[in-house]
């Protein structure tokens, strides 16, 4: 399949309601995290966070990154061998939400509530076939397009399907999470699960460890998938 002229209208489309929405109050000077950076429209992976960080994508208006869980993201998706061209990156809430003190918060359940046409939109334009969601917030935010019983404590580190797609929803990346809820060895563990499914899904990726996980004794094996070319819709 190829990226069309509509899919690429659709997606410019999108892009300019999502600049210019003012849904939610407490974000209303706030831009959206969503434009050509957030990926490839040829992307057959989906990655979905929780919200941009103040420090990171609110900042360099590019998903995870500018922030230290923007370099966990880069370092897990390295691990087994993908990079970020081969990737569509979105969130649950597209703006970033912040308290009185201007400290990172969640998203409320009406941002995210708000944000939930511009996912549905993303995923169908995009239409993935495998969808990874980084956190609580993402999983949940996912039932607003296809109702699931997934939560992240029972499916974390688990494929499962979810509106004629793989999903699996995975931790994020944030230090916090690394320090007191999923450690390093385990989030590089789901990762490895993210490597299956998409191999199971057909597409190919070069599942490769870098030395540095190597060397702390978290190797990962050196296996090439097939159809490499099947990681993006061909042009």
């Amino acid at each position: 399949m190829k990226v069309t002229r509509s899919e690429t209208e659709l997606f410019s489309q999108l892009v300019s309601e999502a600049a210019t929405c003012t849904r939610c109050l407490a974000m209303s000077d706030r831009t959206a995290v969503f434009s050509a950076l957030n990926g490839s429209l040829a992307a057959r992976v989906m990655f979905i966070g929780e919200a941009p960080g103040r420090k990171g994508a609110d900042r360099t208006h590019v998903p995870f990154s500018g922030d230290q869980s923007g370099k966990n993201f880069d370092r897990f998706i390295a691990s087994i061998g993908l990079a970020r061209r081969n990737i569509f990156i979105t969130s649950a809430a597209l703006c970033n939400p912040r308290t009185d003190s201007g400290a990172n918060r969640k998203p409320t359940k009406s941002e995210v509530a708000n944000c939930s046409q511009f996912l549905r939109r993303a995923i169908e334009i995009i239409d993935p076939e495998v969808v990874i969601t980084l956190g609580s917030v993402a999983l949940e935010a996912l039932k607003k397009i296809k109702w699931h019983e997934f939560n992240l404590k029972e499916s974390s580190g688990k494929i499962h399907d979810w509106d004629s797609r793989l999903l699996v929803p995975i931790y994020h990346p944030s230090p916090q999470v690394l320090a007191s809820h999923r450690r390093e060895a385990a989030q590089l563990q789901d990762y490895k699960v993210v490597a299956q499914a998409i191999e199971q899904a057909g597409l190919g990726v070069n599942l490769r460890a870098s030395a540095a996980f190597r060397a702390q004794g978290l190797r990962v094996s050196e296996t090439v998938i097939s159809s490499s070319s099947r990681l993006q819709k061909t042009q």
